[in-house]
């Protein structure tokens, strides 16, 4: 039974990925999910596990190199989702995204190296590759152009890596992946933060005139695929996951207004994002004809089960819409 250290675990796609892990994986497999605890971080997400005998959870920070090492030393393959990720964020404060992103991402990195843990998957993002024109598709070719602090850090660590396999053989396999929709998603990110706003009445913030275009894919998709390089990846290999899925960030959000019953009196077009990327999309094809992977989630149906998630599901994020939530909410947009 191989065990799997997967970082950032109590967030979004971390926790989603424990859940493919214990539950649906055909291999054995040995969970020790590893997080901060951040603003981001919520046990709540890992509660389903508690009692798992295949299952433990250790809070740490993975810029920590006395508790990484610790850790380490049990661990068959790494999987590294532990990120500041939040573009706006990173916008307002680029620390954090430097130290969490690169830094930490070295610190596990030298420890795997030391420990010479069989494989290490860093789970990327197509941002790295800046923006596309109204054709075109990012592939893994594709050179490094990243426009936000964010994708900047993505970019330097996916770097740094390329750098540990090449001079090392660091067994290291990068993802870059589109974005991610579905359950537990942290309510700062479109859907579930204009969900989450219409179910309380309130209006959601459109950046500019909401026609920036994204590839949208369901998180379980994802994991599947990053389970999929885990299992099958090329060491020193770079893969692409989309779900050759482009929407407009407006259609979206009439979407979500349609499925909730309001109307376009909810929008609100405020100031747009500094720099704002205008179209991201992905060509998976190296995905499909060597992995043997592609996106099963059609979107619409996607899109509605994660709106239902969100509805049967108000007190996990009526708990975390407070706060220091509330704080950086007002602060993003009150003036905008």
């Amino acid at each position: 039974m191989s065990t799997v250290l997967v970082t950032g675990a109590a967030g979004f796609i971390g926790c989603n990925f424990v859940r493919l892990l214990l539950s649906e994986a055909s291999g054995d497999y040995r969970v020790i999910a590893y997080d901060s605890l951040t603003y981001a971080g919520n046990l709540a997400n890992l509660s389903d596990f508690e009692g798992n005998d295949r299952y433990s959870f250790i809070k740490g920070d993975i810029c920590d190199e006395e508790k990484v090492d610790e850790v380490m030393a049990q661990v068959d393959v790494v999987v590294n989702f532990a990120a500041e990720s939040h573009v706006d964020r990173s916008i307002l404060s680029s620390r954090e995204f430097i130290r969490t992103n690169i830094d930490g991402t070295r610190v596990l990195a030298e420890s795997a190296r030391r420990h010479k843990t069989g494989r290490f998957i860093q789970v990327s993002t197509d941002e790295v590759y800046g923006a596309l024109g109204p054709s075109g598709y990012f592939t893994e070719e594709t050179p490094l152009s990243p426009n936000s602090p964010y994708s900047a850090s993505k970019a330097s660590a996916d770097m740094l890596l390329r750098a540990y396999h090449h001079t090392h053989g660091f067994p290291v396999i990068v993802t870059r992946c589109s974005n991610n929709y579905g359950p537990y998603q942290f309510p700062e990110k479109l859907i579930p933060l204009f969900v989450t706003n219409l179910l309380e009445g309130k209006k959601v913030p459109v950046y500019g005139d909401g026609r920036q275009v994204r590839d949208w894919i369901h998180v379980e998709d994802h994991c599947r695929a990053v389970l999929a390089v885990m299992e099958k990846g090329k060491e020193g290999e770079v893969y692409n996951v989309g779900s050759n899925n482009e929407q407009y960030n407006i259609d979206i959000t009439q979407l979500i207004l349609e499925h909730l019953g309001k109307d376009e009196s909810y929008i609100e077009h405020v100031t747009d994002r500094p720099g704002h990327d205008r179209r991201y999309a992905i060509d998976s094809t190296k995905m499909k004809e060597q992995i043997g992977w592609e996106a099963q989630t059609e979107f619409k149906q996607g899109l509605h089960d994660t709106i239902e998630w969100y509805l049967n599901n108000k007190e996990w994020w009526s708990a975390i819409k407070t706060g220091e939530y509330l704080k950086y909410y007002e602060k993003q947009y009150a003036n905008r």
